[in-house]
C-alpha cells in the first residue's frame, strides 16, 4: 500500500477527520464504510499510522465525496513547477507533444511510469507509486466525452528503447500506444531512425491551444519545468515543433511502425 508523503499526508488526514466529524461518523461507523477497524482509524488520525492511498479511497467512499480525497492527494502532490501546465492540459481543446526519448506521460503504463520514475534514485517507492497513480489520473482527459484533439510526435529511438528484462513491459506499452493511436482524436507519429540528426533532438516541448483561443507551451528539464506563454517563445516552439512534425512518419506508416516493434515484444 502506497503510503503518502508526511506534508501532504498531514493536511489530508485533517480534512478526513474534518469531513468524519461533519457526517455525524464515529471512527468505528466511519471505519465500517471505509473498510479499516476503529483503531485503524484511529492511528491514522493521530498520526501512528502512516495515511495510504488505500485509507485515502476508503474514505472517500465513507463520506461519499465522489473522490475528492484521492484528487487532492494527487493534486498537493504534483511539484508546483508542474501544476500550471496539468491546468493547461485539463483545459486544452489541442494538445501538441513532441517527446525525442520516452513514450509521452499521457501514453505510459502504470508499468512503464514505475520503471521511468524509478530512475530517480531520490524517490522512495511509496512516492514513485503516487506519481504513477497521479499520472494515470491525467489520462483521465483523453476519455472524456468530448476529449481534446491529441497529436504527439515521438522518435523511434523511444518506441524501441527498453531496459534489461524489461522485453514484457515494453511491448505492453507499445500495445496500449497502439491502443490510443487509433482513436479518432489521437494521432501518433514517429520520427525514423533514418532522419538523424533533427530540431527537436535539444528536448522535448508540449503546446496546449485553450478555449479562448490562446496557446501555451511547456518546456521541461532535469530540474523542473516552465510554462511559455510569451509570443515570440511561442513562435520558438511552432517552429521547432512544425520542424520534427514534417521528418515524422505519416499516421498510418508510424502505426506500422509501432506494430512491428510491439511484435518483437509480444
Amino acid at each position: 500500500m502506497a503510503e503518502v508523503p508526511g506534508p501532504v499526508a498531514g493536511f489530508i488526514v485533517g480534512e478526513i477527520r474534518r469531513a468524519r466529524g461533519a457526517a455525524g461518523m464515529t471512527q468505528e461507523a466511519f471505519g465500517k464504510h471505509a473498510g479499516f477497524s476503529a483503531s485503524h482509524v484511529s492511528a491514522v488520525e493521530s498520526g501512528t499510522r502512516a495515511l495510504t492511498v488505500d485509507f485515502i479511497r476508503g474514505a472517500d467512499r465513507a463520506v461519499r465525496n465522489g473522490g475528492l480525497f484521492e484528487r487532492m492527494a494527487a493534486e498537493l502532490g504534483t511539484p508546483s513547477w508542474f501544476r500550471p501546465w496539468l491546468d493547461a492540459e485539463r483545459g486544452a481543446t489541442q494538445l501538441r507533444y513532441f517527446e525525442p526519448n520516452l513514450i509521452p506521460g499521457l501514453f505510459q503504463t502504470e508499468a512503464y511510469a514505475r520503471a521511468v520514475l524509478r530512475l530517480d534514485p531520490r524517490l522512495a517507492d511509496s512516492e514513485v507509486e503516487r506519481r504513477v497513480a497521479a499520472r494515470i489520473e491525467r489520462q483521465e482527459i483523453l476519455a472524456r466525452e468530448t476529449p481534446p484533439s491529441v497529436v504527439v510526435v515521438t522518435d523511434e529511438s523511444a518506441i524501441r528503447r527498453v531496459g534489461a528484462g524489461g522485453e514484457k513491459m515494453a511491448g505492453e506499452q507499445l500495445l496500449h500506444l497502439i491502443g490510443c493511436a487509433e482513436r479518432p482524436h489521437i494521432s501518433v507519429h514517429v520520427v525514423p531512425a533514418d532522419v538523424g540528426l533533427h530540431a527537436g533532438l535539444s528536448g522535448p516541448l508540449s503546446l496546449a491551444h485553450m478555449p479562448d483561443g490562446s496557446w501555451l507551451g511547456h518546456l521541461e528539464s532535469q530540474l523542473g519545468g516552465d510554462v511559455v506563454n510569451r509570443p515570440a517563445d511561442l513562435d520558438t516552439l511552432f517552429e521547432r515543433w512544425e520542424s520534427v512534425r514534417t521528418e515524422a512518419l505519416p499516421r498510418r506508416q508510424s502505426l506500422e511502425l509501432i506494430k512491428e516493434v510491439a511484435d518483437q515484444w509480444t
